[in-house]
């Protein structure tokens, strides 16, 4: 028997059946232990008897008493015994004594005693002696009645209930790992218990939550890094057989140099963005005030724009505190800005805005270039995604800057969302204050 849940279930009805069963031949077969209890009902039934076989004997001598002891075994299936102090039978004349003598001295474990059962008591004068003697067969069917049997049922039904409400949550965790094992990342238990098994459950859900991530992070990283790697360098080796020819040995140095960059600033991101999603445990948090951070970053950017024939503003402002990694932060930002400046058209500004909104803190970055097409809109914060049109590879980066700022802003509990604003596009990145 190798199911958890029949172990439990057979059990409980193993024990249910002992606890019932043997309190109630236990309570029957040493019914002579209530006898010295007067308010016993056993005490009281024998008492009665005793009672009335005296008063049989005294009036009907062994007529009287023969016939009370007929009806006594008629009604109760049982044989009654009167005898007098010394333990003589005053219906046969027999010797008894071995009655009185067992009545008188305690007996224990009658259980495990061997034949009928037997239930003394002595008249309040001493001179005489009522025995009432059940055959041991008959013991059982003075307790066990179809009510009990109704009781009985009515355990065994909750003893059910009880093995499947052990046993159910580890079949769950047991087909939630199955599955894991045989490859579904997305596989959970979902337990809303609030026991040890629940807590095992949830247990199992972050753990298959963080594994998932990791998992997920090192394929996205490879296929990334296929794929991203490939065009430069393709470039890098045209360049070196340039190079070797020596037809324009300056112009494909310079050429090898900016591939290398490219190819340098490319790893860097890809390591910053598998580092932001795979491993959440690292990100530090202290608080920091985000208006200094902002407009740290607008005046370092306002060189870059100036480049592309453009500005940078921050004029709606306010302190606002937030707790976070500053580092992650500070890229997720730069990343929203720059990305700004590169499609915001000359002689155009590009906004930068902090403002606080039912509890958050909310930074606005918009530009006045040709914006993204809605159907664009819910992939724009993918790795690698590249709009067409104005936004392509020829204008834009490597496409992992607003990838790298969404995981930034997410793994500090916030949200960060893009919409047109006509003309331009505006993006909000939402913060928790402090």
């Amino acid at each position: 028997m190798k199911s958890l849940f029949a172990k439990i279930l057979l059990w409980f009805w193993f024990t249910l059946a002992v606890t019932v069963v043997g309190s109630a031949f236990i309570s029957a077969l040493n019914v002579n232990e209530n006898a010295s209890d007067e308010r016993a009902p056993v005490a009281r039934l024998v008492t009665f008897q005793l009672e009335e076989a005296r008063l049989a004997y005294e009036t009907g001598g062994r007529p009287g008493l023969q016939e009370f002891l007929n009806t006594l075994q008629r009604v109760y299936d049982a044989r009654g015994v009167l005898t007098d102090e010394t333990g003589r039978d005053l219906l046969t004349n027999q010797d008894r004594s071995d009655l009185v003598h067992r009545a008188q001295r305690p007996v224990f474990y009658q259980f495990f005693r061997t034949g009928d059962a037997t239930v003394s008591r002595a008249a309040a004068d001493g001179r005489y002696w009522f025995f009432f003697i059940v055959p041991r067969v008959r013991v059982g069917s003075w307790f066990l009645l179809p009510e009990h049997l109704f009781v009985i049922a009515a355990g065994v039904l909750l003893c059910y209930w009880l093995a499947l409400y052990l046993t159910s949550p580890v079949r769950m965790l047991e087909k939630a790992v199955e599955r894991f094992g045989r490859g579904d990342l997305s596989a959970r238990v979902g337990s809303n218990r609030s026991d040890e098994l629940g807590q095992l459950a949830r247990t199992f859900d972050r753990m298959a939550e963080r594994t998932e991530t990791l998992l997920t992070a090192e394929r996205r990283l490879l296929l990334d890094i296929s794929h991203e790697l490939r065009s430069p360098l393709a470039r890098l080796g045209v360049a070196v057989e340039l190079a070797r020819s020596g037809d324009d040995a300056n112009s494909a140095l310079n050429r090898i140099q900016k591939e290398s960059d490219r190819l340098n600033a490319l790893v860097g991101q890809l390591l910053q963005v598998t580092r932001a999603e795979g491993d959440p445990s690292s990100l530090r948090r202290a608080p920091l005030r985000l208006d200094e951070l902002v407009r740290q970053l607008v005046d370092d950017s306002s060189i870059e724009a100036a480049a592309h024939g453009c500005e940078v503003k921050f004029e709606k402002r306010e302190p606002v505190t937030v707790a976070g990694d500053p580092e992650l932060l500070r890229r997720a930002v730069e990343n929203a800005i720059r990305n700004a400046i590169r499609y915001a058209p000359r002689d155009t500004a590009v906004e930068v805005s902090l403002a606080r909104r039912d509890g958050q803190a909310v930074v606005g970055v918009r530009d006045c270039g040709p914006g993204v097409p809605e159907t664009d809109l819910p992939r724009l914060f993918d790795a690698f995604y590249r709009v067409g049109g104005d936004r392509d590879r020829a204008s834009g980066g490597a496409g992992l800057g607003l990838s790298i700022a969404r995981r930034a802003i997410e793994l500090h509990h916030g949200r960060i969302r893009a919409r047109n604003a006509r003309p331009g596009l505006e993006l909000e990145m939402e913060l928790p204050v402090v």
